[in-house]
């Protein structure tokens, strides 16, 4: 079923984390502070929201090479097979994805940032306070409106200008997050 995201109030800053990669190394929150603006991405395999907008989400993080990206995987791989290390790994590969993709496996990180759905966008500033959370763009699975991320490459390039990204906020829509019973 598709839910929104949750219009987190803007300048919370973001919660820490310490998450796997798909080959096991640890991503900290606290080693992406050079970066001058951060893109968490709440994303999974199976979702069709999620491959509605993959190819495109991979292109426009190449575009901007200066803001740190993650993409975190929350749902419950047990239940979701279709989004165990091994899937995500592929649907890095086919998306053309360059950004670590992470894996909460006992989905505390995606609580903290009050994830609701897939895709579910999170861009922080260069202090790491909430700046945009929201749509990748008008674009959904059946609607028939092309996919451009134009919502999220203006949210970036105010944010990466130094400015605020105007409300409001169009949320994002997707697959629920998955959480453990």
């Amino acid at each position: 079923m598709a839910v929104p995201s949750v219009m987190v109030p803007l300048s919370t800053p973001a919660p820490d984390f310490a998450l796997p990669d798909l080959d096991g190394r640890t991503v900290r929150l606290d080693a992406l502070t050079d970066a001058p603006a951060l893109l968490v991405a709440f994303l999974c395999n199976h979702c069709p929201y999620v491959r509605h907008v993959e190819d495109e989400l991979g292109r426009l993080v190449s575009r901007h090479p200066d803001v740190a990206v993650v993409g975190v995987c929350t749902n419950d791989a047990d239940a979701y097979p279709d989004d165990r290390p091994e899937q995500l790994a592929e649907q890095a590969r086919r998306a053309g994805w360059t950004f670590p993709y992470l894996v909460d496996a006992d989905q505390s990180v995606g609580r903290a940032y009050d994830a609701a759905c897939t895709p579910d966008f999170f861009l922080y500033d260069g202090e790491r306070r909430l700046a945009y959370r929201g749509a990748f763009d008008e674009s959904t699975p059946g609607n028939d409106i092309p996919v451009t991320g134009d919502l999220l490459a203006v949210a970036i390039g105010q944010v990466l200008g130094g400015q605020p990204v105007p409300e409001p906020h169009r949320p994002s829509m997707g697959c629920s997050i998955k959480w453990r019973t």
